[in-house]
């Protein structure tokens, strides 16, 4: 596993679920050990019950998710044997979004046709040293590269049957007790249509809303997920979606007035529909998307603090947020272009699916 300025690391495995997570937590475990003690310390400062209140919470997501995908539990469990960390410190990765208040919600994506979906991931960049590319090669599933923090049983990424998918932060209500929406991700990776991909977040009893973007086989498609819909938005032109942090599901957009911080959501919005025309943004003879209006669009500084590429500021919340990566996800191709930083100042660098 080597890394460099402008590369995350890149593991590769594969195998049946206990298998998999073994090679997980051998390749990974010092990068998990880290995320585990970075996150639990944000969880002490900012969760809204206690540590014992979090531990048992943890403990009956687990059960949830046991009933709901058990192969990624046996997955979870080698993971946490051969990294030398307790399954529920490492359940409590998974469900740490749904014990603390979200501060701010402030990712973009992108869909287009034919077959490319797209973000800038805002976060926290402490959280950069723990990113890593991982391919797994499950055994009877398709295979699947993600872009995510080490111990994390899914986060952005792709299928070998044509699925991409990026997740955004919705405000909207929520509960304590459901499913991670990391393991919503990571079943959906196991789908090979969009029908079966809505269903099979359906099916889950969710704990906290979610915004997924995806390039499928049969076109663009966006799932804004709460705890008791999900509600599916298809392309008016059948080429472009884009997406903020604000719901845009005519059934969903009461629930915006209740979250009047996110006007500069809509601000973004906004601005990446300006950038990314809503015809095809691709070479007609080759039926492929080019990527540098995409790139551009990424990169945008307009409404700075708050634009859709963004860097430090001095607000006293969360002003230290940047866009931690940027990811273009061409699933056909088998490949993503992220950067490793601000799109505007950092290359983007190719990641191939592994091989077996």
């Amino acid at each position: 596993m080597t890394s460099s300025e402008h590369r995350y690391p890149e593991i590769c495995v594969s195998g049946p679920p206990r298998e998999l997570g073994r090679q997980i937590g051998e390749a990974t475990g010092e990068l998990i050990r880290g995320f585990c003690a970075i996150a639990m310390e944000r969880v002490n400062k900012t969760a809204v019950v206690s540590r014992a209140e979090a531990d048992a919470v943890a403990g009956r997501c687990l059960e949830l998710t046991r009933e709901y995908n058990e192969p990624l539990i046996e997955e979870l469990e080698g993971t946490a044997e051969a990294a030398g960390v307790p399954l529920l410190d490492l359940m409590l990765l998974q469900v740490r979004n749904q014990l603390t208040a979200e501060a701010e919600s402030a990712c973009t994506s992108i869909s287009l046709q034919p077959g490319v979906v797209a973000q800038n991931w805002d976060n926290d960049p402490e959280l950069d040293p723990f990113t890593v590319v991982l391919t797994r090669h499950p055994d009877g599933r398709p295979s699947l590269t993600t872009l995510t923090q080490a111990g994390l049983i899914a986060y952005i990424g792709f299928n070998d049957s044509g699925l991409g998918a990026c997740l955004n932060t919705l405000p909207a209500p929520t509960r304590i007790h459901g499913v991670p929406h990391y393991f919503t991700l990571r079943d959906l990776y196991e789908q090979t249509n969009l029908d079966d991909a809505v269903s099979s977040i359906k099916r889950a009893s969710r704990a906290i809303p979610a915004n997924i973007i995806l390039t499928t086989p049969q076109g663009p498609a966006n799932m804004e997920v709460t705890i008791d819909d999900v509600h599916v938005l298809r392309p008016d032109n059948g080429h472009r979606l884009t997406h903020t942090n604000h719901c845009l599901h005519p059934d969903l957009v009461p629930i915006n007035q209740r979250f009047p911080e996110l006007i500069q959501s809509h601000s973004r919005k906004r601005r990446i529909d300006t950038l990314i025309p809503s015809s095809p943004v691709s070479d007609t003879a080759e039926h492929t998307v080019d990527l540098d209006p995409i790139k551009t669009a990424l990169r945008d500084h307009d409404g700075h603090p708050r634009s859709i590429c963004r860097h430090a500021n001095d607000d006293p919340e969360t002003g230290f947020w940047s866009t931690v990566f940027s990811v273009i996800i061409e699933p056909e191709a088998q490949q993503m272009h992220v950067t490793r930083g601000t799109p505007c100042d950092r290359p983007y660098e190719v990641y191939a699916m592994g091989t077996r």
